[in-house]
């Protein structure tokens, strides 16, 4: 297969951006595979860390002197970069978290203490990763609430006449990934809120797998809230965000207490902080924020136009290639996908898509 997008792209000098990927694994150039599961960083991400560690570290939002103010500066434009690349409406609706499992616990404990009672329905999807699970369950336990699964086709889609049966008035909150990260499928969130706001049902949208492959309007999208992990987009650890509508955001009660989230503290009553600070208990990890800003540089700069056309043709070719290959099956066909190919060689395993079914791996 002639490769006609690699070629019009300087790969080798993106290549070189990263520095661990300068070296030999087994006596060959180390080519990684593993980026749904935590994405390597470019050196302008390690550098940005670097240098905050080296010159700027202070604490933010909290000192009157020359470093913190710069910190703090730093932090926040982290959330500016954050609100224009997801086009939220407000930096109020960007919530710092550690990640998007964090986030997913935010919303499933603060979302279900205010609104989830007993005998309601949560309904998630049979392609969901552990962390949009096991929070919902938790959840479920302590509500006395009902786990709903909107179940997988064999193809890899999710089966959306399902669905239309599955959205009732007891579905007091949906919660599903934009992209699945063992199958590749791109669900069509856009027509599924939609669907799920006809009925008055909010959605939580996980797009941790989707943010570093595709662009993600929030607003257009009309998600409730939506998650993303730095790590899988260039970025640091232990870094991700929550997007959430202000209107859900100004009712749901605080997920942890501490500073920065408090307004006055008394010993008879405490006063929380406005929003976003309400769910930021604590010194934040501030030079993750930094790298963010940084990862989403990197991929601004390289263009969404690129890293799509670039993703498609490496699936292309990934898929040609291992078709060609004896007792090759593969798992997950959609006709919009992501670049992730799930395969089993030799005796073809027999997929049970079911509402228990969670994960390939």
């Amino acid at each position: 297969m002639e490769s006609k997008v690699l070629d019009s792209v300087a790969v080798n000098t993106i290549r070189e951006q990263f520095p661990i990927l300068n070296q030999e694994m087994n006596g060959k150039p180390m080519i990684f595979l593993d980026s749904a599961a935590s994405s390597q960083k470019p050196v302008s991400v390690v550098n940005a860390i670097s240098e905050y560690y080296d010159k700027y570290h202070s604490n933010v939002h909290r000192g009157v002197y020359k470093l913190s103010q710069v910190a703090t500066d730093m932090f926040e434009l982290a959330r500016k970069k954050s609100k224009a690349f997801l086009n939220a409406a407000s930096e109020k609706e960007i919530i710092f978290t550690r990640g998007a499992t964090e986030a997913i616990n935010l919303v499933a404990y603060s979302f279900g203490e205010k609104f989830i009672k007993e005998g309601d329905e949560i309904l998630l999807s049979g392609m969901e990763h552990h962390s949009n699970i096991v929070p919902w369950q938790l959840l479920a336990e302590r509500k006395g609430a009902q786990i709903k699964v909107i179940p997988v086709l064999e193809d890899g889609t999710l089966d959306l006449e399902q669905l239309d049966e599955l959205l009732n008035p007891k579905v007091k909150i949906m919660a599903l990934t934009h992209v699945s990260n063992t199958l590749g499928t791109v669900n069509p969130i856009k027509s599924i809120i939609q669907k799920a706001h006809k009925q008055g049902i909010p959605v939580l949208v996980d797009g941790a797998q989707a943010v570093p492959h595709r662009k993600v309007d929030v607003q257009d999208l009309d998600a409730d809230f939506y998650v993303l992990s730095a790590h899988k987009m260039y970025g640091p650890t232990g870094m991700g965000l929550l997007y959430g509508k202000e209107k859900w955001l100004e009712e749901m009660p605080p997920y942890h207490g501490g500073g920065e989230m408090i307004e006055r503290v008394t010993f008879e009553k405490t006063t929380f902080n406005e929003l976003p600070f309400k769910f930021e208990a604590g010194t934040p990890n501030i030079a993750g924020a930094v790298g963010l800003t940084a990862a989403i540089d990197f991929i601004e700069n390289l263009g969404w136009e690129t890293i799509m056309k670039v993703e498609e043709e490496l699936l292309s070719y990934g898929t040609e290639r291992l078709s060609a290959i004896e007792g090759f099956t593969p798992y997950g066909i959609a006709p919009e996908k992501s670049g992730v190919i799930s395969f089993n060689i030799g005796q073809p395993i027999l997929m049970m898509w079911e509402p228990s079914w969670t994960s390939l791996v």
